[in-house]
């Protein structure tokens, strides 16, 4: 189960997570995060209260109902989820990632023949949040497992384009990554008793900076 959870929570997973800054880059341009300090605060602000908050509650979602053979279940909050993204470059990277890790389940799996008829009953489009939920169910890792691996992939994937961006030292990086180990075991406390009445997200600063990157000049990344 461990190396399960570190598979598909590792950077090398092909699915193309290292393309996406969410916002980072144009944050970045407008000096809006200069330093460390910036970074971490833009961070802890996401993990406290951003999307990626609401984001791993929806993979939980997904996660019970693949356990509970719960297929309108999963469809309704991979709907949901599709409705929530605030630009269309957010939506885009969510379907991009989460239709190439069911490709990738698929591919891996021994018994795809079971598994293959029950994802086609979902549809054609995977929030990558939804196809996580089910990925992690599939394989039977532990929820609580399964959430924290999420949040470090992600805070990986941000420092990684902080560090390319601003830039920062290699090492600055792994010092902020460390230094926000403590709030990604809070965040996970939180989300697994989280009432579906409390999803929400407040990531003012990410809706805008998507909307700007999605017309930004020069970028490196895909959003």
């Amino acid at each position: 189960m461990i190396l399960k959870l570190l598979q598909l929570s590792n950077s090398a997973l092909p699915l193309g997570a290292y393309s996406y800054s969410e916002g980072l880059e144009t944050a970045i341009e407008q000096q809006w995060i200069r330093n460390q300090s910036d970074l971490s605060h833009w961070l802890s602000q996401e993990l406290s209260h951003g999307a990626i908050r609401l984001e791993t509650a929806l993979m939980l979602r997904a996660y019970h109902g693949w356990l509970n053979g719960e297929i309108d279940t999963i469809q309704y909050w991979n709907q949901w989820s599709s409705a929530v993204k605030e630009t269309s470059e957010l939506r885009e990277q969510s379907w991009q990632m989460g239709n190439s890790l069911i490709r990738l389940l698929l591919a891996l799996d021994k018994n795809s023949s079971t598994l293959e008829p029950r994802l086609q009953a979902l549809g054609k489009s995977y929030n990558y949040a939804i196809a996580l939920g089910i990925a992690s169910a599939h394989w039977q890792i532990e929820e609580n497992l399964a959430i924290l691996g999420h949040l470090h992939s992600w805070t990986t994937n941000m420092v990684n384009a902080g560090v390319k961006l601003i830039p920062l030292g290699q090492t600055a990086g792994q010092q902020l990554l460390q230094e926000l180990h403590p709030l990604m075991e809070i965040t996970t406390a939180e989300i697994l008793v989280l009432p579906d009445e409390d999803l929400y997200s407040c990531s003012w600063g990410l809706g805008l900076a998507s909307m700007q990157h999605e017309i930004q000049y020069s970028r490196l990344f895909r959003s």
